[in-house]
C-alpha cells in the first residue's frame, strides 16, 4: 500500500501536532464550527453540540453503505463521532448527533480504532460528523501515522464549516464528504436550530475545499484517494432547494464535481412534527433533480438514488 504525501509529511514534520494543538486551544472559547458558542470546552462545559473536550465516539467499523468508490471490497472505515453541530430536526442518526449516544475515548484509543480499520482492509478513514472534534481527530492521526497510518482520511462533514479551521486542515484531510443540504437560509434556520448562515457560509467552504483538494475522480482501481465529493439529501415539498443548490454548484465549481443526489430521506427524528418535512420524497421529485442536474451540466453524478424509491 503506497503511503500518501498529506498528512504523512506533516506528521514527519511535526506540523501535523503543531495543527492539532492548535484546534485544541481553540477549544477553551470553541469556534470549531460556524455557531462560535465561545463555549470552554476544555473546563468541561458542553457547547451547543452536545460536546465537550472529553472525546465520545458511537461506533466504528467497515461500512459498505457510503459511495462506492469509497467503499470498494474492503469496506470505508467509518468512526461515528457523538453530538452535533448542526441538530437538525430530521436527522436519521439524532440518537448519535443529539442524545449524546456513545462512549468516552481518548486520543489514543481513536488513534488505535484508524490503525485497526486499516487492518481490517478498509480503504480509508471516514470521520462521520467531525467539526467539534476536529483536535482530537488531528492529534490521533498524528498518533496514528506514526505507528504506519497510511490511508486517505475522508471528513464526512454536514458542510457547515468556517474556511479559518479548514485552513487549518489543509494538506490533513484527502477527501472532503460534505452535505449540502439547504439552498435557502430560512429553511436552514427553521430546520436546523437557527443556522440560517447555512448557505452561505456553506458555499464558502466548499470553494475552500475544493481549492485544497480539487475534483475527486476514483483511480485505476476505482477508488477515491483525494477529492471534493459533495452530498445533496433531496427532501420532499422543496425543502432543500435542489434546484438552486445544483445551480450554485455547476456556476462556481467544476462541471465535473462529484455530486450525489440521495434519495433516502424518511421523516426521522422530530421531523413529523413539521407539515413539510413528514413524508419521503416521491419518485418523481428524485427524477426532478436528477433531470436539473443534467441540464446544469453537470457530468459526475452519483444517481444511484432510485434504490431507495
Amino acid at each position: 500500500m503506497a503511503e500518501l504525501t498529506g498528512y504523512s509529511d506533516l506528521h514527519r514534520s511535526g506540523e501535523l501536532k503543531r495543527r492539532g494543538e492548535q484546534l485544541w486551544d481553540i477549544m477553551e472559547k470553541c469556534a470549531l464550527c460556524p455557531r462560535m458558542c465561545g463555549t470552554n470546552r476544555l473546563s468541561g462545559e458542553r457547547g451547543i453540540c452536545g460536546a465537550n473536550a472529553q472525546l465520545e465516539i458511537s461506533a466504528h467499523h467497515p461500512h459498505f453503505g457510503e459511495e462506492s468508490p469509497l467503499v470498494g471490497r474492503g469496506g470505508s472505515g467509518t468512526i461515528f463521532m457523538t453530538h452535533c453541530s448542526l441538530r437538525c430536526v430530521f436527522c436519521l442518526n439524532w440518537e448519535i448527533s443529539q442524545g449524546g449516544q456513545g462512549c468516552q475515548r481518548g486520543i489514543e484509543d481513536l488513534a488505535g480504532m484508524m490503525l485497526a480499520l486499516q487492518r481490517h482492509g478498509c480503504h480509508n478513514i471516514n470521520i462521520v460528523t467531525p467539526t467539534h472534534y476536529s483536535p482530537h481527530i488531528v492529534l490521533a492521526l498524528d498518533l496514528a501515522a506514526s505507528k504506519g497510518l497510511r490511508l486517505p482520511l475522508v471528513y464526512n462533514t454536514c458542510g457547515w464549516e468556517r474556511v479559518e479551521i479548514l485552513k487549518i486542515l489543509d494538506g490533513i484531510v484527502d477527501i472532503y464528504l460534505p452535505d449540502f443540504k439547504y439552498s435557502d437560509g430560512e429553511r436552514a434556520e427553521q430546520y436546523s436550530s437557527g443556522a440560517r448562515t447555512y448557505p452561505e457560509v456553506t458555499q464558502k467552504a466548499l470553494l475552500e475545499m475544493n481549492r485544497q483538494v480539487g475534483v475527486a475522480k476514483p483511480a485505476p482501481d476505482r477508488l477515491m484517494q483525494r477529492g471534493l465529493m459533495i452530498r445533496h439529501l433531496v427532501m420532499p415539498n422543496g425543502v432543500s432547494g435542489t434546484r438552486k443548490v445544483i445551480e450554485w454548484i455547476a456556476d462556481n465549481l467544476p462541471k465535473d464535481t462529484y455530486l450525489n443526489l440521495m434519495s433516502q430521506y424518511r421523516p426521522m427524528a422530530r421531523a413529523e412534527a413539521y407539515p413539510g418535512l413528514s413524508r419521503s420524497i416521491t419518485r418523481q421529485e428524485y427524477e426532478d433533480a436528477v433531470r436539473q442536474a443534467e441540464v446544469a451540466g453537470l457530468k459526475n453524478l452519483e444517481i444511484q438514488g432510485y434504490q431507495w424509491l
